[in-house]
Formats: C-alpha cells, structure tokens, sequence
C-alpha cells in the first residue's frame, strides 16, 4: 500500500482543525467548559444537552471522539453507548463524569468506552485523552482502509484466476492438490471436490509421468524453475467428450514454481508446495498437425507430396541396399490431361484427379506410396519386389484402371497415361538417379506415341539432348546479358496502396523469346548457375532502386529471391553487403526470401548467414511457407520476420471457404510467433475478402497487377495506389524454386 499511517506522536502534537468533537452533558456550564478547552487546544466542538439528541447527531454524522457524561435525564450516558454499539459507530467515547464508582468505570469501559475521565477533571489530563481517543480513531480508520483494499485486492486476483483460460494450480509439499481454479473443472471434467487432495500423478498421462515428476510440482525458483513444458493429461472421459483429443487426453504446456516459507529460501529446505499454471494446446496441436499434414501431402489428393515421397525412398533404399532387395520407381504421367482443363475447367480436371488418385491407390499394396508430384504428374514407390515383372503387373494394372471411362457431371471422359519405370539397383542407386531414369523412361513412352510403360535403359538419355542445348544457351545468356528484372507490386489489403515490390527475373532468348523462370531456373541450380544468375539480379535490382530514389519516387522494400545454392557460397553475405554499399543502399530497403527447403538443407550455416544479413537490417522472407517443412521448431531457429502463404493455397480459397482452411492455420500461427504475412497469387475477390477478414495485411496477384518491367514498374511507383482487375487467366510465373 502506497498510503502512510499517520504516527501517533505527529497527531498528538497538533490538532486537526477538520476535527469535530461531540460533546453531551447535561449541564450547559459544563458544555460550554470543556468547548472552551477544547477550542483552546485547537478543536472544533458539537454540543449536545442530553442522550437523545446525541444518538440523534452520531445518526447524521460519525464524530471521532465524544465527551459523554453517564447521568444524564431521560436517555442516560449508558444508553448512549449501547446505541453506538449498535450503530457500529466506531466513534471513540471518554466518559467524563462525577459517578466514580468502580461499578460505573467497569460498566462503562465493557460497554464500548475508550477512557474514563473523573469530574473535576484536570485540563491536561483531559487533553491528552482526547489526543490518545483521536489517535486511535484515526489509526483504525487507516487499518480498517488497509483491510478493504487488501479484500478487494483478494477478490480481484481470484476473479482473474478462476477466469483464466489456464488451469491454474496449487500443490502441497506432497503433490497434492491444495487449490485449482474454475477452468480446471471445464477443461478436465473433474469437479473442484474430486480434484482437491487429488495427487498429481493421477491426472498426468503413464508415458509423460517420468517428466511431470520433475515439473508438475517443481521445487526449483527464478529461471530454474519451468516454463513452456508439454506433457498430457487424462481427462475425466464420461464428462469430457466434447473435450477429448486423441483417445481422451489433453496436451497442455506447462509452467511452475517451487514455493517456499516466507523469509526462507530454497537452500533452507522449507519447501511448501507448487504454484503451476498449465495452458490447453489442444488447438495449437490441430493447427500444428494440420500444417504438418498439408506440409507432406497434397492439397487436393491427400497423397504424399515430394517431400514425403523422397524421404521413404530414401528408407526403401536404404533397406534394400541392407538386405539386397529390389525395389521401382515409377513416373506416372496423364495424357493430353491439359485437354481436359482447358475444355472443361480446371474445378472438374482437379475432380478428375482425384478420382483418378483412388483408382491407382487401388491396385497397390499397403506398402507401396503413390505421390503427386504435381500437375498431373504422380510418381510410385513399389519396395520389396522379387522380379522385374512385378512391377510390370502393377503399370499394367494401373493403365487399365486409368483407361476406365470417367463420368463426372454428366461428362464422360477417356484418358491413357505414360509410365516410367526405374529399378533399383539397375537403373540408379541413389534417389535422385532413380526419380531422374523414371522421368526419362516416361518422356520415352510419350515419345513413342504414348498409354503404355517402359523400363528405363541407358540408350534412352539420348533424348537429353534439349536439356543439354538449353544449358548451354543459359551460359551464353550470362556471358552476353539476355536476363531483365520485372517487378511485382505488393499491396497493402486494407487500402490498396503499395507498400513493396518483388523482383522477378526473365530471360530474353533470341530465338526463343522471353522464357519464364520456371523454364530454366531449375536447370540453373542444378547446374550451379543460379549463383552467378542470382548474384546479376541483385546487383540489378540495386541499381533499380537507386534509379528510384534520384526519380524521387517514394521508397519501397524490394523482396529478392535467393536460391540454397547461393547461401551455400563462402561469399554470399559479404557480396551482398558489397552491393548495398556500392549503391548506398540501406538494408532495411532489401529483403530477402528464402524457402523453407533452401534453409532446410544446411540449418546452421543457413541460420547464421541469414542472422548476419538480418543484423544489417536485411527483411527476411520465408517463400512457399506451408509446401515444405512447416516445422516451427526450426523455424524458430532463423530471423525470420516474413511467412509468404503459398499461391496453392491461396488459390484454394472461395467465398465459402471454411474455418479450417490451411491459410487460417498459417495466419494463427504466424500471429503467435509475431512474423508479418503475406500472401501471394492473389486474383480474385473472394480471395482477397477473405485474407483480409483473417488479418492478412499485405497480398500480391493478378488481381492487381503481374509483374511489370522496369520502366512500367516506374509508372506505378508514381501512382502509389493499385486498382483491382478482372480475374487474369494468364498464368502467374514467379522466381521460385523447384525442388
């Protein structure tokens, strides 16, 4: 408490002239006497002639001390105190009377009475009773002050705890539960009775107790002690259906504190108990598993995604590398599916694929993954195979499942795919060697007039030659400075004003004409040529920029992509630090994106690269978050401050689109680790509605602008603010990685 009780030496060394004392006697020349002293010594005074009119006065007004006389006519001094003690006035009164009796001190005093004066009374003794009466008045005034705003205090801190979202908790020396809040009993299904007494180990799940043991009731204090600890606990099952999560447990993060005597410490030994607060992760977990779930399965068909695909083939290989086994690879493409997109739409192509998932799911063994690679590409991991034919059985199979008649909205479809098939360890024995023959036999299937399968032989890379031609060209390219720099506008969702740019390159190819990235970029990070490619279109954005600035044009925040090779090179974060130099430009105007597979491949090196840049003020921008890792404990590990939403999920988005909507979950969680979202390929509307309704603030599509050259990039700098545009059907192409 901030208030000071006054001390009794200060108010008995003066006197309050606010102070009023009531003083009740019979006799008007005593009255007017002890006014006369009282007035004298520096207090005001209320007369009142006899026991009536002073019960009459105290009903008004509470008087700190009152000068009572016991015999009194009518209602007598007595009485006057019984109706204060009725009252509950805590006016404090001295008897100043001539009946000395010890009858009548004793009576008086068990009736209420602060002191006893005897008439005649001495006028020093008589103040300095009234001072002693005045100081206790006020000193429990204080005290009675202390005490409401201790209970009010009490009452505000259990309202807060009991309505906390956590359960909040107090253990004794023995783990028993001594207090739980009112969450505890919705979130567990116990009531309060049947939880307190309880010891803890009867609520924690068998697999967490060797944990719990050591932080459900925590004796360690200060940072020692824990925080932020995930165990599991049962719930109460017949009360808690609504509440269960997996098999009826409740994950919760846990924090707790050992508490001990007031005035001991923890080497004293004076343990007392635990004070624990444990937070419901229950949607945090479904969040969580269902970024994982859509970071290794595909959006559309719910199979294995690259990612997942390459890691158990990694597996099946190594297993039967150990136990001399065989195993195929095969690349399963459709043909003349973009037949089908084009004439009907890409809504019932996306139900063709699906529907065309299933039937290859069909004829394989609970062993075997089928994964879309994307488009209509799936690939197939058949482990284990005794023969050759094996696997020539199961494309057969897989081409007459594929050849059935689809009807889908009253439309009735046709359609034969191409298959490749690489055998380990013939055809490759490594991941990459496998999936690259297995690609090479496909394109020869199609090549010779496809709906049929083949086995990868090596007379088949004959057909690489374009990809070789195509190498080469991008060399020259370099050489002779055939690549420009586009830029894609970044809008603010609330008010459509510009708030950054995306540098986006092209290749200007003499014979072919402008090839976008997705045409060459993944040829160039196979063939380590992204890195002097990369390094050109930051040197050439830079040089953008300072354009800008001598233009006047208002400064913006430019988004550079950087490959996994680049991060790779001794050099990269000092020749990006030179080029900001060479150009005056300050690294808060750069940012830089990354994606989560680039990162990924070196964490350590990565992250410290990537915190010296964030340390110059370089933005760093997680690119595709959602189709790769999605693990937000190593994402934890990087300066992040940006998550780009993929455009595949963007995409995704319609007008009735639902609650559990991966975006959603990517917003939630991003908004927990405070990163900045934005999402991209935005083109419609409904999109952007919805983006922003979740509190997406910065978005960049079509339905604003596609990339721009340099100079048109210049026009819309000048005019700040973006207006929507139909819905473009031009494909969006953007500098991103193919891995």
């Amino acid at each position: 408490m901030n208030n000071v009780l006054p001390s009794k030496k200060k108010i008995l060394s003066q006197a309050d002239p606010g102070v009023e004392i009531l003083v009740v006697d019979d006799e008007q020349a005593m009255r007017e006497s002890l006014a006369l002293l009282l007035n004298g010594a520096g207090f005001a005074s209320r007369a009142a002639a006899d026991g009536d009119e002073a019960i009459a006065l105290c009903r008004k007004t509470e008087y700190p001390v009152m000068l009572l006389d016991l015999q009194m006519p009518g209602v007598s001094g007595h009485q006057v105190l019984a109706e204060l003690h009725q009252m509950e006035m805590a006016t404090k009164v001295v008897v100043v009377s001539g009946e000395t009796s010890f009858e009548a001190v004793r009576d008086s005093l068990q009736q209420g009475a602060y002191d006893f004066v005897r008439k005649p009374y001495l006028a020093e003794e008589l103040l300095t009773t009234v001072r002693n009466a005045l100081a206790s008045y006020q000193l429990e005034k204080e005290h009675r002050q202390v005490e409401t705003a201790l209970r009010e205090s009490e009452e505000l801190h259990r309202y807060i705890v009991n309505n906390s979202p956590d359960f909040v908790y107090v253990l004794d020396h023995r783990g028993n539960f001594t207090f739980v809040n009112d969450t505890a009993e919705d979130l567990l299904g116990y009531s309060r009775a049947e939880l307190l007494g309880m010891h803890y180990s009867e609520l924690v799940y068998e697999e967490d107790l060797p944990l719990a043991h050591y932080v459900f009731n925590e004796r360690r204090t200060g940072a020692r002690s824990s925080r932020n600890v995930e165990l599991r606990l049962r719930l109460k099952v017949e009360d808690s259906e609504s509440r269960a999560f997996e098999t009826h447990l409740l994950p919760i993060e846990l924090s707790s504190v050992g508490m001990y005597n007031v005035g001991h410490n923890v080497k004293d030994g004076d343990f007392v108990g635990t004070y624990g607060c444990a937070r419901d992760m229950t949607e945090h977990k479904r969040s969580e598993e269902l970024i994982n779930f859509q970071a290794y399965h595909d959006q559309l068909t719910a199979l294995p995604n690259r990612a997942l695909f390459e890691d158990r083939l990694g597996l099946a290989i190594a297993h039967a590398r150990r136990y001399e086994q065989s195993l195929a690879v095969m690349f399963i493409d459709l043909d003349r599916f973009k037949l089908i997109n084009d004439t009907l739409g890409h809504s019932l192509g996306d139900r063709v694929l699906q529907v065309v998932a299933g039937r290859i799911q069909d004829c394989l063994r609970a062993e075997d993954t089928l994964s879309r690679f994307g488009g209509d590409e799936f690939t197939l991991l058949l482990p284990q195979l005794d023969s050759e034919r094996d696997a020539a059985i199961v494309a057969e199979k897989t081409l007459k499942r594929i050849s059935d008649p689809y009807l889908i909205d009253g439309h009735e479809m046709f359609l034969s795919a191409s298959i490749g098939i690489a055998l380990y360890p013939g055809s490759g024995e490594t991941r990459e060697a496998l999936l690259r023959a297995a690609d090479v036999a496909m394109y020869h299937v199609k090549g010779e007039g496809k709906n049929g399968f083949s086995f990868y032989q090596k007379s088949m890379t004959a057909g690489w030659g374009e990809h070789l031609s195509l190498e080469r060209d991008l060399r020259r390219a370099i050489e002779v400075g055939q690549f420009e720099v586009f830029f894609q506008p970044k809008v603010n969702s609330r008010d459509q004003q510009i708030v950054g740019m995306e540098a986006l390159i092209r290749w200007r190819h003499p014979s072919r004409g402008l090839i976008y990235p997705n045409q060459f970029i993944p040829l160039a990070e196979e063939s380590k040529l992204i890195v002097p490619i990369g390094n050109w279109v930051f040197w050439a954005t830079c040089a953008e920029i300072k354009r800008w600035r001598e233009q006047g044009l208002p400064e913006v925040r430019v988004a550079i992509n950087i490959s996994a090779v680049q991060i790779e090179q001794p050099d990269f974060v000092q020749r990006i630090l030179d080029t900001l130099t060479e150009f005056g430009i300050d690294g808060s105007q750069i940012e830089v994106e990354v994606t989560e597979h680039g990162i990924m491949k070196n964490r350590e090196a990565a992250a410290l690269k990537l915190g010296e840049l964030s340390q110059h003020g370089i933005s760093i921008a997680l690119d595709d978050f959602g189709t790769g890792y999605s693990s937000l404990s190593y994402l934890q590990q990087f300066p992040v401050n940006t998550l780009k939403i993929d455009k595949s999920f963007v995409q995704k988005i319609e007008a009735e689109e639902s609650e559990a909507c991966i975006v959603e979950a990517i917003i939630s969680m991003g908004r927990g680790m405070r990163l900045h979202m934005i999402a991209e390929g935005v083109e419609t509307e409904a999109q952007l509605n919805y983006l922003k309704k979740l509190g997406c603030s910065e978005v960049q599509g079509h339905l604003f602008s596609a990339a721009q050259s340099a100079s048109q990039t210049v026009e819309l700098l000048r005019g700040g603010v973006m207006t929507q545009v139909p819905a473009c059907t031009v494909e969006e192409f953007s500098f991103r990685r193919f891995h």
